[in-house]
Formats: structure tokens, sequence, C-alpha cells
């Protein structure tokens, strides 16, 4: 009785303490080893239910032992060794734990999370970023306590779940099916996950036998190719540059809607934002390839090996941004290759010469920082090193500390080990100096000679026209996609007796790139130009297209049926962005099918809804705005995206709502929308209109 009476109070201060200590306290004393919990998800209730199983080895004797768990709610407790409560933030077993014995804790539970789990209509999905599946899942919020998890997922019948590991068998239980899957090895906490939706899937099998299985929502079948092209080839680049074999069972890519970032690299489960899901023509502006080798990198970067600390979180952006960029070299090739390190070497010079650089190991760095000078530093380590020496390095720093926590230093004695190069000077232009270290770079960008040659071509630009037409002709005329753009670029400004041939060139190079440019570049349309710019309408360009009908549109007033009849059926982007701005310009088009504009403006309020993603939504919002559209419909609309949980979204939308509520014409209609939204934003609508 005196010992339980001593744990409480124990448990008191513990609660006191602030989560950093208390997670270095945790790891010294319990190693978790496996968690099993099958789970259920009320998307009425927005809240998740289940019976969790905790097993873990004591390490020190202690009396109490915690998990993460945010505002969880105990139902039931099976537990005789010990006993389990729960506090704010945390679950406690609390008893006379001996050490190198064994326990496993055993309770059904239930938790409402303010984040980490996102509930749509159509959609549930999981973002653990950092540190934050306890908000849905006891777990264990230091990622240096690696844990093996195998989850089961209740979802109903028509409805596909994916998660963590290998399927092993879907169960169905009257309108509900159970998902079981399973993983063989333990990862850090933030890298469980589940989506649950409607998808399909198309399988591939990497070179290696490695199932790679590429979701997609039904709607979007036709984009499946252009989506996922080059997967099977990033994966087995990827394998074979590494020089360690993919480290898990499978491997899943999942787009899911209104996601919070460009992708997530859970283990074995890659979730990325829908806005990639692109038909062929929307592949040229804005493809995965990216993304899709960045996040699969991160399976060994991050998943394999996970930084053990902030300071060290280069070890995984860095990791995966540098091969990443590698995959992309041998999709796209080497001019590809330069043509980024060049726009993040300028990025990042910029930055420091506005003395805002920063250390690689600073562990409150930018992403700019982790990401792209983390690449850069490993792109001058291997040119100093040379390629075999480097590739020997990363494979034996991820052999060697495969499934646990590391440290700069871990991956700094493996590169010693594999060389007798002196990497000292590196050490400290590259990861302890603050500053951009800008002529190593120009020394390395110089290696190539298409970087040579747009230099060349980039230092025109302080020259009058007359002098280097000859040389932006030439640059025009069979044109590599980056220099010829610089070529267009310069044009900008100049007298159109001067650009005139040039700027024929530049269109008749049917080069999607540098007809791109001129689209963006030439605001006002020569009417000697207007039949060629009138052929950027059907180029495959989305941004092309959408640019080029605004233009036109506004330039042109007597062809405005004619633009608009040619563009009638095209929808754009994931985001519809050529389709809503032909709405709004049908909208306003004199004479233009009269007897539709109701229907067109139907529509384009329409894409206002919740019912649809943030990047559709917050262009429709923009277009209402311009063309001063709202109703009580629209404005409800808009007061629920400001408590979206894409922050981006949410506050450009609740600057639009600050703006209205200035105008006396919406304040008193968007005044009643309190009880007409959901409480949260009912909230944040009183706290505005209190202001």
């Amino acid at each position: 009785m005196q010992r339980r009476f001593s744990a409480i109070l124990f448990l008191l201060v513990l609660v006191s303490a602030t989560n950093s200590r208390l997670q270095a306290q945790q790891t010294a004393v319990v190693d978790f080893l496996k968690i099993d919990a099958s789970i259920g998800t009320d998307a009425a209730e927005k809240k998740v239910e289940g019976r969790f199983l905790a097993t873990f080895k004591v390490l020190k004797e202690t009396d109490s032992i915690f998990m993460d768990a945010v505002q969880i709610q105990l139902n039931d407790i099976n537990s005789k060794d010990f006993s389990i409560t729960s506090t704010e933030n945390k679950v406690w077993f609390i008893g006379d734990f001996k050490v190198d014995k064994t326990y496993k804790a055993v309770f059904w539970y239930e938790m409402k999370p303010k984040q980490t789990v996102y509930f749509f209509e159509d959609q549930i999905w999981t973002q653990g970023q950092g540190k934050y599946t306890s908000h849905w899942l006891p777990s264990i919020d230091d990622v240096n306590d690696k844990i093996e998890f195998d989850l089961q997922l209740l979802a109903p019948s028509d409805k596909v779940v994916i998660a963590n590991g290998k399927l092993i068998d879907v169960q169905k239980i009257h309108e509900i099916n159970a998902w079981r899957f399973n993983m063989k090895n333990a990862m850090s906490s933030y890298l469980v996950a589940f989506a649950i939706g409607d998808f399909n899937k198309k399988e591939l099998v990497s070179n290696s036998g490695i199932p790679i299985e590429l979701y997609f929502n039904p709607k979007d079948s036709l984009k499946v190719e252009p989506t996922y092209r080059y997967s099977k080839q990033i994966f087995n680049f990827l394998e074979a540059e590494i020089g360690v074999p993919y480290p898990w069972q499978n491997y899943k890519q999942v787009p899911v809607r209104d996601f919070l970032y460009a992708g997530m690299e859970n283990t074995t489960a890659t979730f990325f934002s829908e806005a990639f899901m692109v038909d062929s023509t929307g592949y040229s502006d804005r493809n995965y390839v990216n993304v899709n080798a960045h996040e699969l990198a991160h399976q060994w970067f991050g998943n394999l090996v996970t930084a053990s600390a902030n300071e060290h979180h280069w070890l995984q952006e860095g990791f995966a941004t540098y091969f990443a960029l590698l995959a992309e070299r041998d999709v796209f090739g080497d001019d590809y290759y330069y043509w980024q390190l060049y726009q993040t070497a300028e990025q990042l010079k910029a930055m420091s010469d506005e003395g805002k650089g920063e250390s690689l190991l600073n562990p409150k760095a930018s992403s700019l920082t982790f990401y792209q000078k983390g690449a850069w530093a490993l792109h001058i380590l291997k040119e100093l090193i040379g390629e075999e020496a480097f590739k020997l390095a990363v494979a034996n720093y991820l052999l060697k500390y495969q499934f646990t926590n590391v440290t700069t230093e871990d991956f700094l004695e493996e590169v010693r080990a594999a060389t007798f190069v002196d990497i000292t000077q590196w050490e400290e232009n590259w990861l302890y100096q603050s500053a951009f270290q800008s002529e190593d770079a120009y020394q390395a960008l110089l290696k190539s000679p298409f970087i040579k040659n747009y230099f060349e071509i980039s230092a025109l630009r302080a020259m009058p026209i007359s002098a280097k037409k000859l040389q932006l002709k030439t640059a025009l005329t069979f044109p590599n996609d980056f220099i010829g753009q610089e070529a267009v670029y310069q044009l900008l400004d100049e007298p159109l007796s001067e650009t005139l041939p040039l700027y024929k060139a530049a269109f008749n190079s049917n080069n999607l790139y540098v007809r791109q440019a001129i689209s963006l570049s030439l605001q006002t349309i020569p009417k000697e130009l207007q039949t060629e710019y009138e052929s950027l309408l059907k180029d495959e360009s989305y941004v092309t297209n959408e640019t080029a009908l605004y233009n036109l549109w506004m330039q042109f007033p007597d062809k405005r049926v004619d633009y608009l009849n040619q563009t009638k059926g095209v929808e754009g982007f994931q985001n519809k962005n050529i389709r809503q701005l032909w709405l709004a310009l049908a909208l306003i088009t004199e004479g233009y099918e009269t007897l539709k504009k109701e229907e067109f403006l139907i529509e384009l309020k329409k894409y206002s809804s919740p019912t649809y993603s943030f990047e559709i939504r917050e262009k429709a919002f923009n277009y209402i705005n311009e063309l001063q559209l709202w109703d009580l419909e629209t404005l409800k609309n808009l007061v629920e995206a400001t408590v979206h949980p894409t922050w981006r979204f949410a506050k450009t939308s609740k600057e639009l709502l600050g703006e209205l509520l200035q105008n006396e014409k919406y304040h008193n209609q968007i005044k009643i929308l309190g009880k007409q939204v959901s409480e949260k934003a009912a909230n944040y609508l009183n706290s505005m209109i209190k202001e």
C-alpha cells in the first residue's frame, strides 16, 4: 500500500516535469517492443476507439512507466501485474517493474484527436509529422524509441484501408471490414499511419521483388500513368544507388485530399497530396516525380536510420533531397540535375548574403537549409572523396545503424573509414558554417557544359538587344529548355522592332517551356504576334493555357467568344484552374451563352463547398470575391474554411473573411452565420466579430 502511494506521488512529480526530460528518462528505463491495436473510426464524432496491447521490456527497476496519449479516455483495462491510469497527455503503468522482464499492457480506449487524424466526407487519413501520433494512438513521441506496430483498422465495407506493413487479411463483420496489417521491423512512432477512402490500385514489382502498390481514386483512373510515371525506375535506381536493399516488406503510395504537405514518408506507405494527380498535359507542369523519389528515399534516410535529435535533421531531409535529385537525374538527365542545383544555390546564396545563413547543424534551421543545403553538402562531399568512397560510406552507415537512431558523427565516422581524403575543411564549411559556400558551389556547377552555356547567355542581360540578337537567336533556334527560357525573358521590355523575329523563332521552336516563358512574360500581346500567341491555347501545358486564355480574353474583346469556345471543356489541374477561370470569364462575357449563365454561376459557387479539396475552394473564393458573387452559402463556406486543418488555406480564408467584415454590405450577413456553421467555425467567427 505504501509503495502504491509512493508511486502516485512520483507520478505527480513526473507530470510536472517537461516532456523532453521525461522522454530522456524513459528511454533508459523501458524499451517498448511492440504495439498491437485494433482501431475503429467514427467520422460523425471525429473520434477513434479501439483495443490496445503494448509489449515492453524493463531496462531499469521502476514503479512507473508512461506512453504518450493526448486526451485519452480509458474505457476498460485488463491488467493483473500493474495498474493503468491516464493524465492529460499520458497513459501511466504503475507497479513493481523488474529488470529484464517483459510486460503486456491491455486496455480499450477512445480519443478525439484535435490534429493528426483528419476526417473528410470521403476520406480519413493521418499525418504524424514529428511526434503527433499520440493524438490517436498511445505511443512514444520520442523518435529514439523504435517499436513494431501491427494495426487492425475497422472501416465500412465499401471503403479501402491502407496502413503500414503487409496486409494479412480482411475479415467481414456485418457492414464492417477489419483490415489487419503486419510490420516485421521497428520504427519511430511518428511514421505510423492509415488512410481510409475510395481507392483502387495498380500493382508493380521492383527488380528485387518488392511489391509496389500505387493507389488512386477511381475518378482519377486516367491520371494513374502520368502521375506514377517512372515509379518503378525510381525504385530500382534508388536501391542500386544507395547500395542497401529496400528495408521493408512492401511499398505503397496513396494520394489523399487536403494534405498538409507535398508528401509524408510513413513507413511502407507514402501519403501525398492529390494535387499531384495529373493527366498527361498536367505532367508537363506539375509532376510527382520529385516528391515520389524524395519520399521513397526517406524509407532509408529517416525510416531505417532516424536522426536522434533536431540538430541532425539534415541526415533525413538533406539525404532524401539529394538522392531524389540523383533519381531525377537518372530520369531527366544531367542538364536537369545541374539546373536544380543551380536554382537552390541561388536561393541559398541570397539567404546567406542577407545574413540569414544557417548552420546545417542548427536544430532550428529552415527547410531550405535542412533540405537544399544538406543536398549540396552531399554533392560536394561526393566530389571531394569520389563516388566509390561516398557510396561505400553511405551503405556502411545504413547497414551499421539500421533500425536505430543516428547522429551526424555516426555518418562522418563511416566517411572517414571509407576514404583517405581529409574531410575536416568540408565539415567546417558545410556543416558548421552558417554562410553558404557559393564559390565551392560555383566551381562544382562549372563542371556542367550546359551550366557554362547558360551562364554565357545569362551574362547578356545587361547588354542592349542590338548587341546580342545573334546569341539569342542561336539559343532560340534549337533551344535547351532552360537556356531557351532565359533567352525569352531577355526580350521583355525591348522594342518590338528588335525582338519580333526572336519571338517568332521562340514560338516556332515548339519547345513547351520556351513557349510557356512567352505566355508568362509577354503581358501585352502585339497584334503582329496574335496568331502565334493564340496557338498557346493548344499547348500541352495547363500553366500556359490558363495564362494565354486570360491574356487573350483581356486584350482581344472581339474574339472572346472564340477563345471561350476553344477552351470550353478543359478542366486543368486538380484545382480546376482552367475550368474556374473559364466560368468566371463566361459569366462576364456579354452575350455569351446567356441561357446558361445561371448554371455557370451555380457551378462556380459550388466549388467553394467543403465537398471539394482546399485547392479547388481557394481558387473559387478568389473568383467569387473578384466578381463579388457572395451569398449566404458561399459566405458560410468561407467561414468554415477559416478552421480548415491546412493552415495556409485557413490563413488566406481568415484574411478574406476579415476584409469582408469591413464591408458593410456583408457584415450583417456574416454575423448571422454563427448558428449555421460548425462549433469551431462559430467560435472563430465570434472572436472576429468581437474585435
